[in-house]
């Protein structure tokens, strides 16, 4: 991933139009090690967003419905918790 075209071009096979704003916050997320936080209502196409990255930087993706109230402690637990449900069904 060695420029912002890239980016546009990767995305673009994967039938995923990424704007300027999305492919530089790709790019810089990617380069910094950062992670690349997205919110907005829903239908806006975050889910689908991170579908398209994870496959573009070809990593897993993981998903965890947000909701108020919903903290650190929670969360990690919720999704150690649905990884041992997995794990007992094997």
């Amino acid at each position: 991933m060695d420029s912002i075209d890239k980016i546009h071009a990767g995305f673009e096979k994967l039938g995923y139009i990424t704007s300027a704003q999305i492919a530089t916050s790709i790019y810089l997320a990617r380069h910094l090690a950062k992670p690349l936080l997205v919110e907005g209502p829903p239908g806006v196409g975050k889910t689908e967003l991170a579908v398209a990255t994870a496959k573009f930087l070809n990593l897993p993706l993981v998903r965890m419905q947000c909701y108020e109230g919903l903290d650190e402690s929670k969360a990690l637990y919720e999704w150690k918790y649905g990884k041992q449900l997995l794990y007992t069904q094997i």
